[in-house]
């Protein structure tokens, strides 16, 4: 059992659009909305998808990381 626990919350342009998304299953979600922004008509590309990757340490209130891509 680790310390920390890992999630992302993923971004359309400026919104968060699933938030909490656990590590185990950020994967095949990020590889799903970028399929499917090129595949469907939509107001969104894939250069409009980012994320943000929270660490948090369960002994500590305070995020350990915090990444941006």
């Amino acid at each position: 059992m680790t310390d920390t626990t890992k999630f992302f919350h993923i971004y359309a342009k400026d919104e968060c659009i699933m938030p909490c998304v656990k590590e185990e299953d950020f994967k095949i979600t990020w590889n799903t909305l970028n399929a499917m922004v090129g595949l469907m008509q939509t107001n969104y590309q894939a250069k409009d998808l980012s994320y943000e990757e929270v660490t948090i340490n369960k002994y500590s209130s305070e995020s350990a990381e915090d990444h941006s891509y």
